[in-house]
């Protein structure tokens, strides 16, 4: 039960990872990009470190675990204010064009992005 508990939380860390690291890469600004990484990133090194926990219970591993998870949700979103405040501080546009996917013919979505974003063929 305890493998099959921290097998979940090990896969949910490591999708949560993948997942922050499409949203650098699809994001269109650094506010976005930022806001993927941290959050996702924040989540799934939770999720992996609660797996570890759960699948080492020994004291050491765990109060280290904890540790490495305390300080992780501390720093994260303060360096994520700084980065933010320092971007807005410096002028860095922000991407406020919403533009239409069609993906169905019966169905339109829409994406939030740079017109040059998507005109470059990278959305």
């Amino acid at each position: 039960m305890r493998e099959m508990v921290s097998g979940i939380l090990f896969l949910a860390g490591a999708i949560l990872g993948l997942l922050a690291a499409v949203g650098v890469l699809r994001m269109p600004d650094v506010f976005t990009r930022m806001q993927a990484s941290t959050k996702a990133a924040t989540l799934g090194l939770g999720c992996l470190l609660a797996g570890l926990a759960i699948q080492l219970p020994e004291v050491s591993v765990v109060i280290r675990a904890g540790s490495i998870g305390a300080f992780v949700m501390l720093t994260t979103p303060v360096a994520a204010h700084v980065i933010a405040r320092a971007a807005f501080l410096t002028g860095v546009p922000l991407c406020t064009v919403v533009t239409p996917l069609i993906c169905h013919p019966a169905t339109t979505y829409f994406r939030i992005g740079c017109d040059e974003f998507f005109r470059n063929g990278t959305s």
